[in-house]
Protein backbone atom coordinates (compact mmCIF):
# COMPACT_ATOMS: atom_id res chain seq x y z
CA UNK A 1 0.00 0.00 0.00
CA UNK A 2 1.35 3.64 -0.63
CA UNK A 3 1.80 5.90 1.32
CA UNK A 4 -1.02 8.32 -0.65
CA UNK A 5 -3.19 5.70 0.28
CA UNK A 6 -2.25 5.05 3.65
CA UNK A 7 -3.08 8.67 3.95
CA UNK A 8 -6.88 8.68 2.53
CA UNK A 9 -7.61 5.76 5.05
CA UNK A 10 -6.29 7.74 8.03
CA UNK A 11 -8.55 10.66 7.02
CA UNK A 12 -11.32 8.42 5.75
CA UNK A 13 -11.11 7.02 9.53
CA UNK A 14 -10.59 10.03 10.96
CA UNK A 15 -14.44 11.07 9.36
CA UNK A 16 -15.99 8.04 10.42
CA UNK A 17 -14.37 8.20 14.27
CA UNK A 18 -15.39 12.41 14.14
CA UNK A 19 -18.98 12.31 12.96
CA UNK A 20 -20.74 8.92 12.02
CA UNK A 21 -23.36 7.33 13.95
CA UNK A 22 -22.26 4.00 12.64
CA UNK A 23 -19.70 3.06 15.27
CA UNK A 24 -20.22 -0.17 17.20
CA UNK A 25 -21.28 1.96 20.04
CA UNK A 26 -24.07 3.68 18.59
CA UNK A 27 -25.73 0.56 16.43
CA UNK A 28 -24.86 -2.30 17.37
CA UNK A 29 -24.82 -1.13 21.38
CA UNK A 30 -27.50 1.01 20.70
CA UNK A 31 -29.95 -2.24 20.01
CA UNK A 32 -28.99 -4.13 22.45
CA UNK A 33 -29.66 -2.03 25.00
CA UNK A 34 -32.75 -0.66 23.64
CA UNK A 35 -35.29 -2.99 22.44
CA UNK A 36 -36.71 -1.02 19.59
CA UNK A 37 -40.35 -0.49 17.94
CA UNK A 38 -40.05 -3.20 15.97
CA UNK A 39 -40.74 -5.66 18.79
CA UNK A 40 -44.20 -3.88 19.96
CA UNK A 41 -46.42 -4.52 17.45
CA UNK A 42 -46.84 -0.60 16.87
CA UNK A 43 -49.55 0.06 14.60
CA UNK A 44 -47.45 2.69 12.43
CA UNK A 45 -44.16 0.41 12.70
CA UNK A 46 -43.68 0.63 8.81
CA UNK A 47 -44.52 3.69 8.44
CA UNK A 48 -41.29 5.98 7.91
CA UNK A 49 -40.40 7.58 10.76
CA UNK A 50 -39.56 10.98 9.62
CA UNK A 51 -42.86 11.21 8.59
CA UNK A 52 -44.12 10.37 11.92
CA UNK A 53 -42.10 12.72 13.86
CA UNK A 54 -42.28 15.40 11.52
CA UNK A 55 -45.70 16.13 11.82
CA UNK A 56 -45.19 16.40 15.77
CA UNK A 57 -46.00 20.24 16.16
CA UNK A 58 -45.22 20.38 20.76
CA UNK A 59 -43.00 18.62 22.82
CA UNK A 60 -44.21 15.38 24.65
CA UNK A 61 -45.50 15.34 28.18
CA UNK A 62 -43.46 14.16 30.98
CA UNK A 63 -39.53 14.15 32.25
CA UNK A 64 -37.33 15.09 29.61
CA UNK A 65 -35.01 12.17 28.10
CA UNK A 66 -32.88 11.58 24.99
CA UNK A 67 -33.43 8.06 23.93
CA UNK A 68 -31.33 6.14 21.50
CA UNK A 69 -28.51 7.49 19.60
CA UNK A 70 -27.76 10.97 17.69
CA UNK A 71 -28.94 9.21 14.32
CA UNK A 72 -31.70 6.65 15.31
CA UNK A 73 -33.42 8.16 18.48
CA UNK A 74 -35.85 10.30 19.87
CA UNK A 75 -36.95 13.15 22.34
CA UNK A 76 -39.31 12.88 25.37
CA UNK A 77 -39.89 16.18 27.05
CA UNK A 78 -38.37 18.74 25.18
CA UNK A 79 -37.69 21.90 25.72
CA UNK A 80 -38.38 24.94 23.33
CA UNK A 81 -35.61 27.82 22.64
CA UNK A 82 -37.23 31.24 23.01
CA UNK A 83 -37.75 32.97 19.22
CA UNK A 84 -35.45 35.72 20.45
CA UNK A 85 -33.86 36.78 23.49
CA UNK A 86 -31.38 38.69 24.82
CA UNK A 87 -28.23 37.29 23.31
CA UNK A 88 -30.00 35.32 20.49
CA UNK A 89 -32.40 34.65 17.56
CA UNK A 90 -33.79 31.32 16.31
CA UNK A 91 -33.49 31.57 12.76
CA UNK A 92 -36.04 29.72 9.73
CA UNK A 93 -39.11 29.44 12.39
CA UNK A 94 -41.00 27.80 10.19
CA UNK A 95 -39.46 24.46 10.48
CA UNK A 96 -40.46 24.80 14.24
CA UNK A 97 -36.74 22.65 15.28
CA UNK A 98 -35.90 25.18 18.06
CA UNK A 99 -36.71 22.05 20.25
CA UNK A 100 -34.10 20.28 22.16
CA UNK A 101 -33.12 18.58 25.45
CA UNK A 102 -32.96 21.46 28.15
CA UNK A 103 -29.30 21.03 28.68
CA UNK A 104 -28.95 21.85 24.84
CA UNK A 105 -31.12 24.75 25.04
CA UNK A 106 -29.24 25.77 28.61
CA UNK A 107 -26.19 25.30 26.51
CA UNK A 108 -26.94 27.61 23.52
CA UNK A 109 -28.24 30.53 25.76
CA UNK A 110 -24.60 29.78 27.60
CA UNK A 111 -22.86 30.12 24.62
CA UNK A 112 -24.88 32.84 23.18
CA UNK A 113 -23.94 35.26 26.05
CA UNK A 114 -20.03 34.30 25.15
CA UNK A 115 -20.72 35.17 21.42
CA UNK A 116 -21.67 38.45 22.90
CA UNK A 117 -18.24 39.61 24.36
CA UNK A 118 -16.44 39.21 20.97
CA UNK A 119 -16.34 42.59 19.19
CA UNK A 120 -19.32 42.43 16.09
CA UNK A 121 -20.93 40.08 17.91
CA UNK A 122 -24.41 40.65 19.57
CA UNK A 123 -24.66 36.71 20.58
CA UNK A 124 -25.73 33.82 18.04
CA UNK A 125 -28.19 33.27 15.15
CA UNK A 126 -29.48 29.34 16.24
CA UNK A 127 -29.90 27.31 13.35
CA UNK A 128 -31.53 23.42 13.87
CA UNK A 129 -31.71 22.00 17.09
CA UNK A 130 -34.78 19.31 16.94
CA UNK A 131 -37.76 18.84 15.92
CA UNK A 132 -40.27 18.64 18.89
CA UNK A 133 -40.08 15.35 20.14
CA UNK A 134 -37.04 14.61 18.04
CA UNK A 135 -37.01 11.89 15.49
CA UNK A 136 -35.68 11.38 12.07
CA UNK A 137 -36.44 14.62 10.24
CA UNK A 138 -38.36 15.41 6.60
CA UNK A 139 -35.38 17.04 5.48
CA UNK A 140 -32.03 17.41 6.03
CA UNK A 141 -30.06 16.06 8.82
CA UNK A 142 -29.71 12.17 9.15
CA UNK A 143 -28.81 13.17 13.13
CA UNK A 144 -30.13 16.14 15.67
CA UNK A 145 -32.52 13.42 16.79
CA UNK A 146 -32.41 13.15 20.76
CA UNK A 147 -32.76 16.85 21.23
CA UNK A 148 -28.80 16.97 21.80
CA UNK A 149 -27.15 18.93 18.73
CA UNK A 150 -27.40 22.04 17.24
CA UNK A 151 -26.34 23.93 14.70
CA UNK A 152 -25.12 28.05 15.31
CA UNK A 153 -24.41 30.18 12.04
CA UNK A 154 -21.01 31.27 11.09
CA UNK A 155 -22.93 34.94 10.42
CA UNK A 156 -22.07 37.22 13.18
CA UNK A 157 -25.18 38.33 14.90
CA UNK A 158 -25.12 41.83 14.86
CA UNK A 159 -28.63 42.51 14.73
CA UNK A 160 -31.24 41.11 16.85
CA UNK A 161 -34.20 42.43 15.76
CA UNK A 162 -34.76 40.04 12.61
CA UNK A 163 -38.31 39.96 11.85
CA UNK A 164 -39.79 36.10 11.36
CA UNK A 165 -39.69 37.15 7.85
CA UNK A 166 -36.32 37.89 7.48
CA UNK A 167 -34.91 34.68 9.48
CA UNK A 168 -36.32 32.93 6.78
CA UNK A 169 -34.70 35.06 3.60
CA UNK A 170 -31.57 35.67 5.29
CA UNK A 171 -28.53 33.29 4.95
CA UNK A 172 -25.60 32.47 6.81
CA UNK A 173 -22.42 33.07 5.39
CA UNK A 174 -19.76 30.64 3.70
CA UNK A 175 -15.70 30.87 5.44
CA UNK A 176 -14.35 28.44 3.10
CA UNK A 177 -12.17 28.41 0.31
CA UNK A 178 -10.68 25.53 -2.05
CA UNK A 179 -13.68 23.24 -1.02
CA UNK A 180 -12.91 23.86 2.44
CA UNK A 181 -8.76 23.17 2.48
CA UNK A 182 -8.59 26.96 3.98
CA UNK A 183 -9.99 29.42 5.94
CA UNK A 184 -11.44 32.59 3.81
CA UNK A 185 -11.52 36.09 4.65
CA UNK A 186 -15.13 36.24 6.10
CA UNK A 187 -12.82 34.53 8.80
CA UNK A 188 -12.29 36.34 11.83
CA UNK A 189 -10.38 35.75 15.22
CA UNK A 190 -13.82 36.20 16.65
CA UNK A 191 -14.46 32.70 15.00
CA UNK A 192 -11.57 30.98 16.53
CA UNK A 193 -12.79 32.34 20.35
CA UNK A 194 -16.59 31.50 19.82
CA UNK A 195 -15.40 28.12 18.97
CA UNK A 196 -12.91 27.56 21.09
CA UNK A 197 -15.51 28.99 23.56
CA UNK A 198 -17.89 26.19 22.58
CA UNK A 199 -15.62 23.21 22.80
CA UNK A 200 -14.00 24.07 26.42
CA UNK A 201 -17.64 23.54 27.55
CA UNK A 202 -17.64 20.15 29.58
CA UNK A 203 -20.93 19.47 28.05
CA UNK A 204 -19.45 18.98 24.56
CA UNK A 205 -18.79 16.02 23.47
CA UNK A 206 -17.34 17.14 20.11
CA UNK A 207 -17.89 19.88 17.38
CA UNK A 208 -18.22 19.85 13.71
CA UNK A 209 -16.60 22.12 10.90
CA UNK A 210 -14.96 22.24 7.63
CA UNK A 211 -11.59 21.39 7.56
CA UNK A 212 -9.99 24.32 6.98
CA UNK A 213 -11.04 26.17 9.98
CA UNK A 214 -9.43 23.19 12.45
CA UNK A 215 -6.27 23.92 10.60
CA UNK A 216 -6.42 27.62 10.90
CA UNK A 217 -7.49 26.98 14.97
CA UNK A 218 -4.67 24.27 15.48
CA UNK A 219 -2.05 27.41 14.04
CA UNK A 220 -3.65 30.53 15.29
CA UNK A 221 -4.19 28.26 19.51
CA UNK A 222 -1.89 29.11 22.20
CA UNK A 223 -1.49 27.68 25.70
CA UNK A 224 -4.10 25.32 26.77
CA UNK A 225 -4.93 23.00 23.74
CA UNK A 226 -6.93 20.41 25.01
CA UNK A 227 -10.25 22.22 23.75
CA UNK A 228 -9.03 21.39 20.16
CA UNK A 229 -9.37 17.61 20.44
CA UNK A 230 -13.40 18.50 20.28
CA UNK A 231 -13.11 20.10 17.56
CA UNK A 232 -13.64 17.78 14.24
CA UNK A 233 -13.29 18.09 10.81
CA UNK A 234 -16.60 17.16 8.52
CA UNK A 235 -17.69 17.56 5.33
CA UNK A 236 -19.87 21.08 4.47
CA UNK A 237 -19.97 22.92 7.99
CA UNK A 238 -18.87 25.84 6.37
CA UNK A 239 -21.80 27.97 7.09
CA UNK A 240 -22.55 26.83 10.67
CA UNK A 241 -20.75 24.97 13.13
CA UNK A 242 -22.81 21.88 14.76
CA UNK A 243 -22.61 21.21 18.65
CA UNK A 244 -22.98 17.66 19.61
CA UNK A 245 -23.65 17.52 23.47
CA UNK A 246 -22.88 14.22 25.90
CA UNK A 247 -25.46 12.27 26.82
CA UNK A 248 -26.25 13.99 30.32
CA UNK A 249 -25.34 12.64 33.62
CA UNK A 250 -28.20 10.12 34.60
CA UNK A 251 -30.23 9.72 31.70
CA UNK A 252 -30.81 6.42 30.68
CA UNK A 253 -31.30 4.85 27.13
CA UNK A 254 -28.93 7.35 25.91
CA UNK A 255 -26.31 6.05 23.69
CA UNK A 256 -22.82 8.29 23.75
CA UNK A 257 -20.72 8.49 20.58
CA UNK A 258 -17.21 7.04 21.26
CA UNK A 259 -15.27 10.01 22.17
CA UNK A 260 -12.69 11.39 20.04
CA UNK A 261 -9.15 10.03 19.44
CA UNK A 262 -6.76 11.24 22.56
CA UNK A 263 -4.56 14.34 21.10
CA UNK A 264 -5.18 17.71 19.24
CA UNK A 265 -6.24 16.18 16.06
CA UNK A 266 -4.54 18.82 14.15
CA UNK A 267 -2.27 16.25 12.57
CA UNK A 268 -4.98 14.65 10.86
CA UNK A 269 -6.80 17.61 9.94
CA UNK A 270 -3.68 18.36 8.30
CA UNK A 271 -4.10 14.99 6.38
CA UNK A 272 -7.84 15.67 5.22
CA UNK A 273 -6.66 19.30 3.77
CA UNK A 274 -3.74 17.42 2.15
CA UNK A 275 -6.06 15.23 0.69
CA UNK A 276 -8.71 18.15 -0.30
CA UNK A 277 -5.63 19.65 -2.31
CA UNK A 278 -4.42 16.54 -3.95
CA UNK A 279 -7.22 14.12 -4.36
CA UNK A 280 -6.44 9.97 -5.29
CA UNK A 281 -7.75 9.26 -8.54
CA UNK A 282 -11.13 7.43 -8.41
CA UNK A 283 -10.79 3.53 -7.90
CA UNK A 284 -12.54 2.33 -11.22
CA UNK A 285 -13.41 -1.13 -9.19
CA UNK A 286 -15.46 0.30 -6.31
CA UNK A 287 -18.47 -0.40 -5.85
CA UNK A 288 -21.00 2.59 -6.00
CA UNK A 289 -22.20 3.10 -2.64
CA UNK A 290 -25.49 1.95 -0.98
CA UNK A 291 -27.80 4.42 -0.40
CA UNK A 292 -28.90 4.60 3.24
CA UNK A 293 -32.07 2.69 4.16
CA UNK A 294 -34.89 4.72 5.52
CA UNK A 295 -35.36 4.42 8.96
CA UNK A 296 -38.87 3.05 10.05
CA UNK A 297 -40.46 3.50 12.61
CA UNK A 298 -39.89 0.13 13.77
CA UNK A 299 -35.97 0.98 13.98
CA UNK A 300 -36.56 3.47 16.91
CA UNK A 301 -35.96 2.50 20.73
CA UNK A 302 -39.01 1.17 21.90
CA UNK A 303 -39.16 4.63 24.38
CA UNK A 304 -39.86 6.60 21.26
CA UNK A 305 -43.89 4.91 21.38
CA UNK A 306 -44.33 6.42 24.46
CA UNK A 307 -42.85 9.58 23.11
CA UNK A 308 -45.37 9.92 20.54
CA UNK A 309 -48.73 9.55 22.74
Amino acid sequence: MTLRAIAVLAVLSLALAACSDGTPQSEAQSSAILPTIGTSGHSKSTTPAKQVFGAEQVASRGAPAPFGSYSKGCMAGGAQLAETGPTWQAMRLSRNRNWAHPATVDYVMDLSREAAQQPGWNGLYVGDLSQPRGGPMLTGHASHQIGLDADIWLRPADNLSLSVAERESISSISLRRDRGAFVNDNWTRQHHEILKAAASDPRVARIFIFPGAKVQMCKDARGDRSWLRKIRPWYGHHYHFHVRLACPAGTEGCVNQAPPPPGDGCADAQAWVETILNPPPPDPNAPPPRPRRQLLLADLPQQCATVLQ
